[in-house]
C-alpha cells in the first residue's frame, strides 16, 4: 500500500470514528448517542432513554409482571448466533462458559433482575422485599407457575441456594460470592410464598446476586442419587420435552454444531398491558456458527437477526445502512475485557510416586518475575492493536475494570510501548540478549507457548500481533489457537498453558461478580489456579491483598467506600501484571429494522427484553 492510499484510509478511518463518536454523561458514567451523528431509524428508541420498568399486576390471585412498553404482535423468531462449539451444558449451575450460561439463563429466572439502565436491583420472581437490619424478608409472587403447570413457591428457593448453591454443587462462583466473613447466609421458609435470608453483616452485593436462577425442586431432585449426577444433569444430550424450566422461553431443539432453539413458555408470567400473556415471539434461534467470518457471512445473508461488528466491519456496514433493514447501535465500551492472562502456578501433583509440575521449573521462574510480566506489558503495542485490529474502534486498556464501569480506575493512565524499558526489566532479571534472542541466567533460551480460541479472528488477529511484538525483546513465541473447550480444559484442569489470550465478561455495577477471578481461593483465578479442594499455598503478599480488599469492599454501603477498594486491586493488578490487558473494544451492534419494543442500553445490550421484542409484520392473536 503506498503512502496516499496509507493516508486516505487513515482519514477514513479518522471521520468514520467521528461518525460514532461517544459522549459520557459523568452524572451517571454512561456512553450515550450523539444525536448528531449516529441516528437510528424513525420507529426504532434513542439509546439510553429510559426503558419503562415492568410493575406488578394481579389478576386473579395472580401476580404478573406487566410490561409498560407499546403493545406488539405475538408471531415470529428472531435468529441470532454463538460463536465455537455451543453450549457444554444446559444446567445454569454448572455452565462455566459465556454460551452455556446465555442457553440456560434463557429457560430459568432469578428472584431479582437488574434495571437495564441504571444498574439499580429490580424484583422478578420477588414480588417484594423487606430488610430489616440483617434480615431480608422476600415475598414470591403467587400463582406463578413452573413450565410444567406445578407452582413456584419458597420450597423451591430453599432448595435452590440451601441444597445446591450453599451446598457447592457446580460451578461455586454464586456460592464463594456468598460468604461474608467465614460464613454463608442462613436461610428458612416463613410460608410457601415468604423466605427469610439472614447476613452476618450488611453485605452491599446480596441482594443483586439473589438474580442466580430459581430451580424447580420436584424436577431437579426427582432422582434419588440427584446430587451424585449433577454435574450430568441436564446435559446437551437431554430430551427438551423432559425439561421443567421458568423463563419466557424453553427449550425446543438443539443440534449440535448447527443451533439451538427456544420456543415460548405459555406458562410466563408477564403480560402487556391488555392482559395478554408474553413473550410476543413464537422463538427465539441461535445458529452455531463456528467462526466470526462465517456470522457475518450469515448475517449479510439474511440468515441472522442482529451481530455484533468488529472494528474492521464497522464503515462498511455503516456505508450501506440507510439503505439496508437494519439499523446501527453504538453501545459504548465493552463491558468485558481482552487480555493476556500469565501462568504463574508454581503447584504439583504426583503421578506414580513423581512429582509433576503443572508449570517446568524454568517457565515457573520466568513467569513469576515481575520484572519479566512487565516486559511484557511494555513490549505489547496497544495502540497498533487498536489501529490494525479494531479499526480505531477500542480504545488501548490497562485496568481489570472496563472503562464502561462505574468503579473503573481512571487514575491508572498506562503507557505507550517501550521496547528500550522491556529490555532494561529483563537486565535487571539477569536475562540477555545473544543473536536478537533471550536467554535467561541459567542460559535456558526463552521460548514460550500462546494459545487462543480458535475461530475468534480478533483474538487469532491479536495472537499474531502479539507474538511479533514478543519478538522483538527476543522471546520466541509458539501461537496456536485450539478449540474452545479444550482451551477451557487447559485453564480450569490441566494448567498445562504458558500465556493465554482471552476474555471475560464483566459487570459494569459490581466488581463483586469477578471475585472467583481476584480471590485466591476462586475457582477462575486463572494465574494461579488451583484444583478442587487442594490446600492454597504459595500465595503471593499481594494476592492477600487482593483477597482483602474484595472483602472490606464487600461489606461498605456506599460508593465512595467500595471504590477506594476497588481502586487499590486495580492498581496492584496494573503493577504486577499476571494479567496484562489489551484494549477495550467499542460495541457496535447491526440489528434488523422490523425488530420492536428495543431499548438499547450500555449496561444490558440489545436484546435483553426478549419477553417484549416483537416483529413488525407478526400476527394478532
Amino acid at each position: 500500500m503506498n503512502r496516499a492510499v496509507k493516508i486516505i484510509v487513515i482519514c477514513l478511518i479518522g471521520v468514520l470514528f467521528l461518525c460514532l463518536f461517544l459522549k459520557k454523561d459523568a452524572k451517571e458514567n454512561r456512553y450515550i448517542l450523539d444525536s448528531a451523528n449516529i441516528k437510528p431509524n424513525p420507529d426504532a428508541v434513542e439509546l439510553n432513554l429510559d426503558y419503562p420498568i415492568p410493575v406488578t399486576k394481579t389478576i386473579n390471585g395472580v401476580d404478573y409482571l406487566q410490561s409498560q412498553l407499546p403493545i406488539g404482535k405475538f408471531g415470529g423468531e428472531i435468529v441470532s448466533s454463538t460463536i465455537g462449539e455451543g453450549p457444554k451444558t444446559f444446567n445454569p449451575f454448572t455452565s462455566t462458559d459465556a454460551t452455556s450460561s446465555t442457553m440456560a439463563d434463557m429457560m430459568y429466572d432469578g428472584l431479582f433482575t437488574t434495571n437495564p439502565m441504571t444498574g439499580k436491583v429490580l424484583p422478578k420472581l420477588a414480588k417484594s422485599i423487606d430488610i430489616r437490619g440483617n434480615h431480608y424478608i422476600i415475598h414470591l409472587r403467587k400463582g406463578v407457575i413452573w413450565s410444567d403447570g406445578k407452582p413456584i413457591t419458597a420450597d423451591d428457593v430453599i432448595f435452590t441456594w440451601k441444597d445446591i448453591i450453599f451446598a457447592g454443587l457446580g460451578n461455586t462462583s454464586t456460592r464463594d460470592g456468598m460468604i461474608i466473613e467465614g460464613e454463608l447466609p442462613k436461610i428458612r421458609k416463613i410460608d410457601d410464598y415468604t423466605v427469610e435470608f439472614i447476613i452476618k453483616r450488611q453485605f452491599a452485593p446480596f441482594l443483586r446476586m439473589l438474580s442466580a436462577p430459581i430451580a424447580p425442586k420436584h424436577y431437579f431432585s426427582k432422582d434419588k442419587n440427584w446430587q451424585n449426577n449433577f454435574n450430568r444433569f441436564l446435559s446437551t444430550n437431554i430430551n427438551p420435552k423432559d425439561i421443567v424450566s421458568s423463563g419466557a422461553y424453553r427449550l425446543k431443539e438443539y443440534v449440535p454444531a448447527q443451533r439451538v432453539i427456544f420456543e415460548k413458555n405459555p406458562n410466563y408470567y408477564m403480560i402487556n398491558k391488555n392482559g395478554e400473556k408474553l413473550p410476543y415471539l413464537d422463538k427465539i434461534i441461535y445458529l452455531i456458527v463456528g467462526d466470526i467470518n462465517n456470522q457475518i457471512l450469515k448475517f449479510e445473508a439474511g440468515e441472522l437477526d442482529e451481530i455484533s461488528l468488529k472494528g474492521g466491519d464497522v464503515a462498511r456496514y455503516k456505508a450501506k445502512e440507510s439503505a439496508s433493514d437494519y439499523v446501527i447501535y453504538n453501545l459504548g465500551a465493552d463491558n468485558g475485557t481482552m487480555f493476556i492472562a500469565v501462568n504463574m502456578n508454581t503447584r504439583y501433583r504426583k503421578e506414580n510416586g513423581k512429582i509433576k509440575y503443572f508449570v517446568p521449573i524454568k517457565k515457573q521462574r520466568w513467569f513469576n518475575d515481575t520484572n519479566f510480566r512487565k516486559a511484557i506489558d511494555y513490549a505489547i503495542d496497544r495502540d497498533s492493536m487498536v489501529q490494525n485490529i479494531a479499526n480505531g474502534m477500542a480504545t488501548p486498556l490497562f485496568t481489570a475494570e472496563s472503562p464502561n464501569g462505574i468503579y473503573y480506575n481512571s487514575k491508572i493512565k498506562g503507557h505507550k510501548r517501550d521496547i528500550n524499558k522491556a529490555k532494561n526489566l529483563l537486565k535487571n532479571s539477569g536475562f540477555s540478549f545473544k543473536n536478537g534472542q533471550l536467554y535467561d541466567k541459567y542460559g535456558n533460551q526463552v521460548e514460550i507457548d500462546l494459545s487462543t480460541n480458535a475461530g475468534n479472528t480478533e483474538r487469532e488477529a491479536l495472537g499474531v500481533m502479539v507474538k511479533q511484538d514478543l519478538a522483538d525483546i527476543g522471546i520466541k513465541v509458539n501461537f496456536k489457537p485450539i478449540e474452545f473447550n479444550s482451551l477451557v480444559n487447559k485453564i480450569t484442569n490441566s494448567f498445562d498453558w504458558d500465556l493465554i489470550i482471552l476474555g471475560l465478561t464483566g459487570s459494569p455495577v459490581e466488581p463483586h461478580n469477578g471475585k472467583n477471578v481476584w480471590y485466591s481461593s476462586g475457582p477462575l483465578h486463572l494465574f494461579n489456579q488451583r484444583q478442587p479442594n487442594q490446600p492454597l499455598k504459595d500465595i503471593r503478599p499481594w494476592e492477600k491483598r487482593i483477597d482483602e480488599l474484595f472483602e472490606k469492599a464487600a461489606l461498605k454501603l456506599s460508593f465512595s467506600e467500595r471504590k477506594k477498594y476497588y481502586d487499590e486491586y486495580q492498581q496492584i493488578i496494573y503493577n504486577e501484571a499476571p494479567i496484562i490487558y489489551l484494549y477495550s473494544p467499542i460495541r457496535i451492534y447491526a440489528i434488523r429494522r422490523k425488530i420492536k419494543n428495543l431499548y438499547p442500553s450500555t449496561l444490558s445490550g440489545l436484546i435483553y427484553n426478549l419477553e417484549e421484542l416483537y416483529i413488525d409484520g407478526g400476527n394478532r392473536k
